[in-house]
This record gives C-alpha cells, sequence and structure tokens, in this order.
C-alpha cells in the first residue's frame, strides 16, 4: 500500500499553497483540514463482524465507536506496533470519527475488488461440494503461500456459528517439504516449520513400489464462495488442510476409505428437499434423497507432464422414499474428468455433465448423462452410448 507515499505528496502540495498564500486566514485552516486531504483514494471494508475504532493502538485506549461488516472507512495512516498491523481510519457516521483499528478487520479496496473478479470467473459455476473451516486459514487470491496475495484472514467467528462455504473449484499443487502444515500467519510472517516430516515413509513406500499416493505429492487448494452475510470479499483460494468437506449426512456413509466423495449435487425437486414444519423457526432438516456424486482415490495419475484429474469416478445414489432406502443407480469405471459438474432441467426430465477425456485422441469433451425414472418410479441413469471411450487408459 502506498499511502505513506501519498501523504509525502499532499503534504508537498500543502506547503506548497502556504508560500503562495502566507499571511491569509485560510492558511490554518489548511493545515487543519490536512489530515481529511489523506487518504481519500484509499478505502477498506469491515470484514468482522463488529470491530471497535479506537482512541489509540496502545493497549489501553478508549473505545470510540463500533463498526459492522459491510461498513466503509477511509484510510489516513498504518503502523505496526507489537507485531500488530494497524490502520488510522475515518468512519462515515455523523461525527466522521477518526481512530485505529486493527488491519485484521478490514479488507482493503483494492483486494476486494481483486475477490469480486474471482467471484466474477465462476459466476454461472454451480456449488461443486460445501465446506467448513477446521482451523482460522487465510483467504488467498490464489492456491499458493506466497507474502502479496493474502485477503484475510478467514476464521469461525467470522462465519458466524461454524457455517458453510460454497466450493467451486479446487486444484492440486505439489507439495513443497518445507511448506508448514497450515496456512493462518499473518502477511510478513512465516509458520514455524515442524522438524518431524513424512518424508522417512514416502521414501520407503518408494523402495517397496507401493503407488504414489495424493495426500503425499500433493496439497489441495480449494476456491470458495462467501455468502454476503459473512464476508464483502465473495470468493478465494483456502489452504485444503484447514477445510473439512460437509458431505450430506445421508450420502456419507456410502464413501469408500480409498475413494473419497469431493463433489455433489442433488437430482431431486426443491420442493421435495426439506422435511415440512409448521414451525417457521425450526431449523430445516433436509430430507434424504438421490445424488450424483464425484469420487476421487488416493493413488496418483499423472505421468511425465501430465495433470491430476479433478476425479476418477461418477457414481449416483438414488431414494426410494417408500422403501426408505438408498440403491446404487449408476456407477462408472474409471475416468479421467475435471470440473465443473452441471445437473440440468426440472421435474422428471433431468439431466448432468462432466467434462471427460477421450481415450481415442487425448481431448477433454463435455459428457451428458440422462436421469430417467422406470415403471416403478426408481431412478435410472443413461449415459452416452461411446461411454467406452472415457474409460481411464491408466495414462
Amino acid at each position: 500500500m502506498k499511502i505513506k507515499v501519498r501523504k509525502v505528496f499532499v503534504l508537498a502540495a500543502v506547503l506548497l499553497l502556504v508560500s503562495v498564500l502566507s499571511g491569509c486566514g485560510i492558511v490554518d485552516g489548511i493545515f487543519n483540514n490536512v489530515s481529511s486531504l489523506v487518504g481519500l483514494n484509499e478505502t477498506g471494508t469491515v470484514i468482522a463482524k463488529t470491530a471497535q475504532i479506537r482512541s489509540s493502538y496502545a493497549v489501553v485506549a478508549a473505545d470510540l465507536l463500533e463498526v459492522k461488516r459491510g461498513e466503509t472507512l477511509d484510510i489516513l495512516d498504518e503502523t505496526n506496533f507489537e507485531k500488530v498491523h494497524w490502520y488510522r481510519v475515518r468512519a462515515h457516521d455523523e461525527d466522521n470519527t477518526e481512530g485505529w483499528i486493527e488491519a485484521q478487520n478490514i479488507i482493503l479496496s483494492d483486494a476486494l475488488e481483486k475477490s469480486k473478479k474471482l467471484a466474477e470467473e465462476d459466476r454461472d459455476i454451480p456449488a461443486q461440494a460445501t465446506g467448513q473451516l477446521r482451523a482460522a486459514s487465510n483467504l488467498r487470491l490464489s492456491p499458493e503461500q506466497i507474502d502479496d496475495n493474502i485477503l484475510f484472514k478467514l476464521d469461525n467467528n467470522s462465519l458466524d456459528n461454524n457455517s458453510n462455504f460454497e466450493i467451486t473449484d479446487w486444484k492440486f499443487v505439489p507439495k513443497a517439504q518445507d511448506a508448514p502444515d497450515v496456512d493462518d500467519a499473518p502477511k510478513g510472517d512465516q509458520k514455524p516449520i515442524k522438524g518431524k516430516t513424512k518424508n522417512a515413509e514416502i521414501e520407503a513406500a518408494k523402495e517397496n513400489n507401493e503407488p504414489d499416493k495424493m495426500e503425499d505429492a500433493y496439497d489441495v487448494w480449494y476456491k470458495v464462495r462467501l455468502d454476503p452475510s459473512v464476508s464483502p470479499a465473495p470468493a478465494g483460494w483456502l489452504f485444503g488442510r484447514q477445510v473439512e468437506l460437509q458431505m450430506p449426512s445421508d450420502i456419507m456413509f456410502y464413501q469408500q476409505n480409498n475413494k473419497k466423495f469431493v463433489a455433489w449435487q442433488r437430482l431431486d425437486n426443491n420442493a421435495d428437499l426439506f422435511d415440512k414444519t409448521s414451525d417457521k423457526d425450526t431449523v430445516k432438516v433436509l430430507k434424504p434423497g438421490s445424488w450424483v456424486i464425484l469420487s476421487r482415490s488416493n493413488l496418483v495419475k499423472a505421468k511425465n507432464d501430465d495433470v491430476e484429474p479433478d476425479f476418477d469416478g461418477i457414481q449416483v445414489i438414488a431414494y426410494d422414499k417408500y422403501n426408505e432406502q438408498h440403491y446404487a443407480a449408476y456407477r462408472s469405471g474409471e475416468v479421467w474428468g475435471i470440473l465443473p459438474l452441471r445437473v440440468e432441467g426440472s421435474g422428471d426430465n433431468k439431466s448432468f455433465s462432466v467434462q471427460l477425456r477421450n481415450n481415442n485422441n487425448g481431448q477433454m469433451e463435455n459428457v451428458r448423462f440422462v436421469v430417467v425414472k422406470d415403471g416403478r418410479s426408481r431412478l435410472r441413469i443413461t449415459p452416452p452410448e461411446n461411454m467406452s471411450q472415457y474409460a481411464a487408459s491408466g495414462k
């Protein structure tokens, strides 16, 4: 941020004006309003649910004004005090209250605009999964731990009662041996590295010719979409080790240890999603239902300059509401697929589509599966006739 550089130019302009207007009564007024000239081109938005503008950044200081999430503040100055970053700000209340606020409570306008552009990229992408924070984590502009891409620190306090967020994409990043296990250090600080690593286990597995595992080779980063009620910044990337996927309770028990569910979308009608209740204040309970699910094995699939697939399996778990039981409506063999998963249509006329690699030409193609019901109202899936072309070849 170039606040201090801008202040130098503003003060220089004021001094030049003083030399021209020396002796005039307006000079005192100019000096009294120097602080109001500084920072008008830099604003910040409150990201904390509530925060205090204080009279000082010292330990003992008065609370001047409580500000709430989404409010805009003018940035006048900044400082670091006892390893805490502070901004001097002006509020837009009736008194134009000026004081100090912890930097972790606001996001600067430039970073906010970058987050909005990130969200715009996925505007038409449906949620692929939902997640929840295991612990506080930096929300970043890109899936990498570098100092200049931190938007702000996201924690369960800012998410309000551990609320979920949507996951629109993810990326597998080769794991660095010296990478920290968590991503919550503030800008400019380096998280200590734990001395004990899994290198010995990995080397032992290689000696025994065991297949490489994803968890040893890669870190996953999730691209998330945040509701405006919990964050003015609508999108960013979170370090995967600090994200816990929140899969629907009625299908989580069908997940296999060697093939994890990574994306899911419901195939039922919207009207059938929740149990009916006469109490409007009661928390809605999601009914058991029918789901299309993408899964991923824990084995490394990339060879040479190839990249990893987002998923390698497709299945549909349907629900028979008369027997009140789930059943397997479809299960693909091994495939090589990338996001997004899309469900289209309404009522009994639905389909879903994914991007799969055609083994005949190596190209990614959009593949559509038709969802139908048989005479007993049981769900059936019609895959494309050429589905054999998309069977993973081990490449």
